[in-house]
């Protein structure tokens, strides 16, 4: 087994791997849907708050305990008290399931990819043709495996001349694309005969905040949404973290790391806010901005491209590679933190515990893909909605699992461990841990009610 751990070569290396996991489909397709349902600019100022304080404790509380403890999620929380060890089985269960479904999803990015590099990009317009494609057969799951074999390859050669050598290629494209579409999106004019909508009417209603009929009722509606974006957003919960976290050298700056993680992960979701927000608005009016989910990648977002002209197949091009970056970095993460598990687990080295889980993701990924079609069934769900294979994982991997996890790492460290542990292990290089209490009183009882409540809605009792 590979027990003397590898380490990130230096603190760039952790955060643009880290980052490249928080930047994920969440912030493409939820956030700008959220944020054009809840006022613009109110849900903006409530998530930059509760990034700066509850998402802040969860990242450094959990990259802390990678770093303290130098092992896997798995085996991590017993290493900080056994009797809470069932905190890791859920740190490697939660990205195991999420894992398999992610990578169907990627296939679909990669199919519209394929679709819009080769200039067939009037095919992805046509009516119903995400609906068939997720209906096929086998299109769907040669797609989705060759995202399983993609993400194993990087895994497969390790830390540094896998997951960090391509974080540092792969994050600062992304990072470029998606500030050439939202800059491009600020430009676009369209007059459909009602009048002429504009990119910057659209980032008017994006940042303006909008409190017309607003209700105390409502602002909790606002921050439960926020919350809820995110926390599924910055990969907490999953075991991401302490993964990468225990590979993240001492002589780094942990809180310095985090707040960069923040960062990215937050401009990321603001410019994806413009880039999709204001081409919808001008092509499509207000009642374009109710899509969310695939639906506003894989439908909407072509019709964006589509009344664009000439211009749009290249901006349809890049908007898909971008995406299919941010689902890649993302899918790497997931699998790293089954993979270390599995090695320290078992005490196999890591290419063996990669193929071992390329191939059980690969399986789980068929029964995905084949959910659409020849294993198609309807599941009611407790949250209102009816769900197939892919949303009866994602339910439980997002809406039960991972909540438990966040309230159970917060206890254990709030309670049990104490936070001077995280404290301890964010300074021990001299460096300040600015506002202390504040994280004391989060980590004890801010966050785990926060996350109780979301708990709650999540399964519907809200």
């Amino acid at each position: 087994m590979e027990r003397k751990r590898s380490s990130f070569s230096g603190s760039i290396g952790f955060v643009l791997s880290a980052a490249g996991s928080a930047v994920g489909l969440g912030n493409l397709w939820r956030f700008p849907y959220l944020a054009a349902k809840n006022g613009g600019g109110l849900f903006l100022i409530v998530y930059l708050v509760l990034a700066l304080t509850f998402g802040f404790t969860l990242l450094v509380t959990e990259v802390a305990i990678g770093r303290n403890t130098r092992h896997s999620p798995l085996s991590a929380y017993a290493y900080l008290n056994k009797k809470w060890a069932w905190l890791g089985i859920f740190g490697v269960l939660v990205p195991f399931m999420i894992l398999p479904y992610y990578c169907a999803i990627g296939g679909w990015v990669m199919k519209y990819c394929t679709v819009y590099l080769t200039g067939r990009s009037l095919d992805a317009v046509e009516e119903g043709y995400f609906g068939a494609y997720i209906t096929g057969v086998s299109q769907p799951v040669i797609y989705m495996a060759v995202f399983v074999l993609l993400t194993s390859f990087v895994i497969y050669r390790g830390i540094n001349k896998g997951i960090e050598r391509l974080s540092k290629i792969l994050m600062p494209v992304l990072v470029i694309i998606v500030v050439m579409i939202a800059a491009f999106a600020v430009t676009l004019k369209h007059d459909d005969g009602s009048g002429m909508r504009t990119g910057l009417q659209g980032l008017r209603i994006y940042l303006v905040p909008d409190l017309s009929g607003l209700t105390l009722k409502g602002l909790f509606k606002v921050l439960l949404d926020a919350m809820g974006q995110l926390f599924y957003s910055i990969s907490v919960a999953m075991g991401i973290m302490i993964s990468y976290g225990s590979y993240l050298g001492d002589d780094n700056d942990l809180v310095k790391g985090v707040s960069q993680i923040e960062f990215f992960d937050t401009a990321v979701a603001f410019l994806a806010g413009i880039m999709t927000i204001l081409p919808i608005y001008v092509f499509m009016g207000r009642e374009g901005m109710d899509a969310s989910g695939p639906s506003l990648l894989f439908i909407s977002m072509p019709k964006v491209f589509q009344s664009m002209g000439v211009a749009g197949a290249l901006l349809g091009s890049l908007f898909f590679v971008m995406v299919f970056l941010a689902a890649l970095t993302s899918s790497i993460s997931l699998m790293e933190a089954v993979v270390s598990s599995i090695m320290e687990e078992f005490r196999i080295s890591r290419k063996k515990a990669t193929v071992i889980e390329g191939a059980i993701a690969l399986i789980i990924g068929v029964a995905v893909c084949l959910g659409y079609n020849l294993l198609y069934f309807e599941l009611p769900l407790p949250n209102g909605t009816t769900g197939q294979i892919l949303d009866i994982m994602d339910y439980i991997s997002n809406n039960i699992l991972m909540p438990v996890a966040a309230i159970g790492t917060c206890l254990l460290i709030g309670w049990f461990v104490k936070p001077d542990m995280v404290i301890k292990e964010a300074t021990k290089n001299g460096e300040v841990f600015r506002n202390e209490s504040l994280y004391v009183l989060m980590v004890k009882f801010v966050a785990p009610v926060l996350l109780s409540l979301l708990f709650l809605k999540s399964i519907g009792l809200m």
